[in-house]
C-alpha cells in the first residue's frame, strides 16, 4: 500500500479498518493496529480527538506526506470520524527499539546497535536533505520493521530550515536526548539530531540515557554545562562503538560529523551487519509481548490476580556487551527497566518559541497573552509551571534567596530514622520529593528571569541583520 484509495477517504474510518489492539501513545494521540477490512493489509491508525488542538498534527502530515524513504515511517493517508482525526501509517510489527529492551529486559549488543544506527543515519541523512530536522531522536522513536529494518517516527516537533544557512532557536525535544545548543537558544542545525542519536546508541548499550536518574529540569542545566557524556562503562565496549559515541557527542555542533559522514567513514556504521540478524531478537520480543497480552486478557476475564502473577519479574535486567551478557543488580535493574519503560512516554518539551517559528514552520504550543509584560518564554514557563502546582505567588520575587522554610527541616528528617516505622520513612521520602520539585520549579524561575533580557537584547540587536540578509 502507498495510500488510501480515494473510496476509503469517503467512508467512515470504521467502515474501512477493523481495530486490532492499542499499541501505544505517540505525540497527540493513540497508536492503534488495524487492519483494512477489505484487502487485509495491515496499519498503524493514530487517533487524535477532534477537539484536540490540530495545527501541530497538520504540520506532522505534512512532514510524513513529503517523506519517501524505506528509513522513514510511510505515512498512507487521514480522515476524521465523529470523535478523532485517523492518520493511517506504515505498520512497523516489532515496535520501538525501547519496546524491544523493555519486553526482553535486555539492553542490545553492539550488533544489534550498528544494525539500527544505520538505519536511522539513513533516515536523518533523507530528512536532512530535505532540509528538515527531526528534533525528537530517542530509542522510542526508532521502529523495526518485523524484517529488521529501522525506521524513523513521530514528526510530531519536527521543524524546517528554511534555507541552509537557517538555525533554529527553538528549545524542543525530550530533555535527556537534547543537544547542548538547543538547551541554550543559542541556534542549532542538523547536527542537534545527531547529538541525540549519539545519547540513543548509549541508550541502547546502557538501557537509559544520560542523567536519566536525575530530575528533567536539573539534566537541562547539567547537559551543557558538564563534559560531554559516556557509555556507563566504556572498555567493555568495542574501540570503534566509543569512537562513534564520542563523534557524536561533540559539544560544538559544528564539529559533528553529518549523517553522511557517519555512513561513509564511521568503522562502527561500515561493518554492521544486515538487518535481517535482528530477526531473532524481534521474534523473542514479539512472543513475550503476545504471551503477556494473553496473560492480561485471562486475567481481566477471571477478574482476579494472584500474588505469584504480581511478582512473576525476578528483578534481574541483562545489560548486554558485543556478543556477552551480565545481570545486573536488583537495584540498578529497576533503575533501567524504569528508564526503559519512561522512555517510551518520555513527554517531548517545549521551552520556548520563538516568534520565528510560526514563519519557518515550527511549534508554538502555547497561546500567547495578548497584553501580558511576560515575554513569550516566560508565559510558556509560568503557564507549565502553573499547571503543576505552582502559584503566582512562588514567581514574585524569584532572583532573591529560596524560602529555606517553605521546604522539610533537614534536622528533622534526619533524627532517629532507625525509630522509625517503614510508613514513616516512606513519608519522609515523599516530601523529600516534593521538596525537591519545588526547588527546582522556584530554581526555573529565577533562570528564566534571569535570561531573559539578555534574549530580549540578543532579539533585538539580531533584526538589523536579518533584515541586511533578507534585503541581500
Amino acid at each position: 500500500m502507498e495510500k488510501l484509495l480515494d473510496d476509503d477517504l469517503q467512508k467512515e474510518p470504521s467502515e474501512v479498518f477493523q481495530i486490532e489492539s492499542k499499541l501505544g501513545k505517540g505525540s497527540y494521540g493513540s497508536v492503534y493496529k488495524a487492519k483494512h477490512k477489505k484487502n487485509g493489509f495491515t496499519v498503524a491508525a493514530k487517533l487524535v480527538p477532534v477537539d484536540s488542538e490540530l495545527s501541530d498534527i497538520v504540520k506532522e502530515i505534512s512532514i510524513m506526506q513529503q517523506c519517501k524513504s524505506d528509513y522513514i515511517v510511510q505515512y498512507y493517508g487521514s480522515f476524521y470520524d465523529s470523535h478523532d482525526l485517523w492518520i493511517v501509517m506504515e505498520y512497523c510489527g516489532a515496535g520501538s527499539v525501547s519496546d524491544i529492551m523493555r519486553l526482553r529486559n535486555k539492553t542490545c549488543n553492539e550488533e544489534e546497535i550498528a544494525i539500527i544506527l544505520q538505519g536511522s543515519l539513513k533516515g536523518l541523512e533523507y530528512i536532512h536533505q530535505l532540509k528538515k530536522i527531526h528534533r525528537d531522536i530517542k530509542a522510542g522513536n526508532i521502529l523495526l520493521t518485523e524484517e529488521g529494518n529501522a525506521k524513523l517516527a513521530d514528526f510530531g516537533v519536527a521543524g524546517q530550515l528554511s534555507d541552509t544557512l537557517a538555525k533554529r532557536n527553538t528549545v524542543i525535544g525530550t530533555p535527556y536526548w537534547m543537544a547542548p545548543e538547543v538547551i541554550q537558544e543559542i541556534g542549532y542545525h542538523y547536527s542537534a539530531d545527531i547529538w541525540s542519536l549519539g545519547i540513543t546508541a548509549i541508550e541502547m548499550a546502557d538501557g537509559k540515557p544520560p542523567y536519566a536518574d536525575i530530575h528533567p529540569m536539573r539534566a537541562l542545566f547539567m547537559i551543557p554545562s558538564q563534559p560531554p557524556p559516556t557509555l556507563l562503562n566504556p572498555s567493555i565496549w568495542s574501540p570503534s562503538f566509543v569512537n562513534f559515541i564520542t563523534q557524536c557527542l561533540v559539544k560544538n555542533p559544528d564539529q559533528r560529523p553529518s549523517a553522511s559522514q557517519l555512513l561513509l567513514n564511521c568503522e562502527f556504521i561500515i561493518n554492521a551487519s544486515s538487518p535481517d540478524h535482528l530477526i531473532a531478537t524481534i521474534k523473542q520480543a514479539n512472543e513475550i509481548r503476545e504471551n503477556r497480552q494473553h496473560e492480561e486478557d485471562t486475567i481481566q476475564s477471571r477478574g482476579s490476580v494472584t500474588e505469584e502473577e504480581r511478582t512473576t519479574d525476578n528483578g534481574t535486567m541483562v545489560r548486554c556487551s558485543g556478543d556477552t551478557a551480565t545481570s545486573l543488580s536488583s537495584e540498578s535493574s529497576m533503575i533501567v527497566r524504569d528508564s526503559l519503560s519512561s522512555s517510551v512516554e518520555a513527554p517531548t518539551m517545549l521551552i520556548n518559541a520563538t516568534d520565528d517559528d510560526s514563519e519557518a514552520g515550527g511549534d508554538t504550543l502555547t497561546e500567547q497573552p495578548h497584553k501580558s509584560n511576560k515575554s513569550p518564554s516566560q508565559f510558556a514557563h509560568q503557564k507549565k509551571l502553573q499547571e503543576n502546582g505552582v502559584k503566582e505567588s512562588a514567581a514574585q520575587s524569584p532572583c532573591g534567596p529560596l524560602n529555606p522554610n517553605a521546604f522539610v527541616n533537614v534536622e528533622e528528617i534526619y533524627r532517629n530514622l532507625e525509630t522509625k516505622s517503614y510508613n514513616e520513612l516512606q513519608q519522609l521520602l515523599s516530601r523529600i520529593d516534593s521538596d525537591l520539585q519545588a526547588e527546582l520549579n522556584n530554581l526555573e524561575i529565577r533562570y528564566l528571569h534571569k535570561r531573559q533580557p539578555i534574549l530580549d537584547a540578543i532579539s533585538e540587536k539580531s533584526k538589523p541583520i536579518a533584515a541586511s540578509v533578507n534585503s541581500k
